[in-house]
C-alpha cells in the first residue's frame, strides 16, 4: 500500500502502451501506485494520440472496429495486470480497470455478458470489470461478483447510487460459492461537482471547492458503516482543472483510511514531490450544515447528481464513439 498504516492506495488514472513499458514499471517499483484505471476517454486519447498502436491496429485489418478496439485494449489491460501482479500476490492491491461498452449501460444482460468476455479474454486475476451504476448496471454487478469476477463500479455521484451498489455487492457475495471472495470498488468522481456549481456557489457568495470532496466523503462513509470487507472507496475523477487549485487538491483533501484514489499522473507526481508525511485528513464537522446551506439557496444536489451521471455516461459514449470510428 502506498500508506500502509491508513490502508491508503493510489493508483493511477492512465493507460497507455509505452507508459506501461516505462515509467508505469517505475512507479511501481518506487511504491508510489499500486493500482490503475482505465475508462473509454482514456483510451480514446491513447490510442487516437499515440504511434505505440499503429503496427497492431494495420495488422488487425478485416476485423470490426469494435474487436480492434477490444484487442487493442485488453493487450493493454492484460500488460499492466502483468506488471501489477507482484503486488495482487502478496495482497497489496494490485489491480487494473476494463470498462464495459457504455453503450451497454441499459442492457443487464449484455453487460453480464461482455464482462465474463472480456474477464476470461485478458485471463488474469487482477483484473477489474467496469460497469455504470444504473439499474442495469446494479444487476450486472451482482451477477459479476457471484460469478467470481471483481468488479469496478464506476459513474458514482449519489449517496442512492451507493446504497445500490453496496446491495448489488452484498447479494453477489451471497450468491457466490468459490473460494475466493472477489473485491470491488464504488468509483464516487469528485472534482466533476466544483467544475460545475463553482461559478454558481462564488455569485452566492459561497465557498468553492467543497462540494466535490463533501459528497465524496458522505459516500464514503456510507460505504465504510456498510461493513462490506471487500468492497471499498476509489475516489476517481480527481484531476484539477485550472490553476486555482493544487494539482493534488482532491487527493490530499480525501487521504482517508481504507480507500483508493485514482490520480492522473500530474496529481501523482506533485502530490509525492510536496508531501513528505501523510496523514489522514479530519473529516469537516461541518460537511452536513455546508450541504444543507446549498440547497437553500436553489442547489438541489439530486437533480446534481442525476445530471453529473448523464453528463459522464454521455462522455464515455462519445469517445467511445470516436474511438470505433478512427477504427473503421
Amino acid at each position: 500500500m502506498y500508506v500502509e498504516n491508513l490502508k491508503f492506495s493510489l493508483w493511477c488514472d492512465f493507460v497507455e502502451r509505452s507508459f506501461l513499458d516505462g515509467e508505469f514499471v517505475e512507479l511501481i517499483n518506487k511504491g508510489i501506485v499500486n493500482g490503475a484505471t482505465s475508462n473509454p476517454a482514456i483510451f480514446k486519447s491513447a490510442i487516437l494520440t499515440s504511434k505505440a498502436y499503429k503496427d497492431d491496429i494495420k495488422a488487425l485489418a478485416g476485423k470490426s472496429a469494435k474487436e480492434k478496439y477490444e484487442m487493442l485494449a485488453t493487450k493493454d489491460i492484460k500488460k499492466a495486470a502483468q506488471r501489477l501482479l507482484p503486488l495482487y500476490e502478496k495482497g497489496d492491491d494490485g489491480f487494473i480497470s476494463i470498462e464495459v461498452d457504455p453503450f451497454l449501460c441499459d442492457d443487464t444482460q449484455g453487460t453480464i455478458e461482455e464482462g465474463e468476455r472480456l474477464f476470461k479474454q485478458i485471463n488474469m486475476p487482477n483484473v477489474m470489470i467496469k460497469v455504470p451504476a444504473t439499474p442495469a448496471g446494479y444487476e450486472a454487478m451482482t451477477a459479476l461478483t457471484s460469478k467470481g469476477i471483481n468488479v469496478n463500479a464506476t459513474l458514482i455521484f449519489s449517496v442512492n447510487q451507493t446504497q445500490n451498489c453496496l446491495n448489488a455487492f452484498s447479494r453477489g457475495k451471497e450468491l457466490f460459492k468459490g473460494e475466493k471472495l472477489p473485491k470491488a470498488v464504488i468509483s464516487v468522481f469528485v472534482s466533476r461537482f466544483d467544475r460545475k456549481l463553482d461559478v454558481e456557489l462564488e455569485k452566492l457568495d459561497l465557498p468553492t471547492g467543497k462540494v466535490g470532496i463533501y459528497n465524496a466523503i458522505k459516500v464514503y462513509e456510507l460505504i465504510q458503516g456498510y461493513g462490506l470487507d471487500n468492497v471499498r472507496t476509489l475516489f476517481a475523477s480527481t484531476g484539477v482543472k485550472g490553476d486555482n487549485l493544487e494539482a493534488d487538491y482532491y487527493i490530499k483533501g480525501l487521504l482517508l483510511r481504507n480507500s483508493i484514489n485514482t490520480a492522473p499522473l500530474n496529481a501523482i507526481k506533485y502530490f509525492i514531490n510536496s508531501n513528505k508525511n501523510v496523514d489522514e485528513v479530519e473529516i469537516d464537522k461541518d460537511i452536513n450544515h455546508f450541504l444543507s446551506q446549498i440547497e437553500d439557496k436553489g442547489i438541489k444536489i439530486n437533480e446534481v447528481c442525476d445530471d453529473l451521471m448523464e453528463e459522464g455516461l454521455q462522455s464515455f459514449k462519445d469517445a467511445f464513439k470516436e474511438i470505433l470510428n478512427s477504427l473503421k
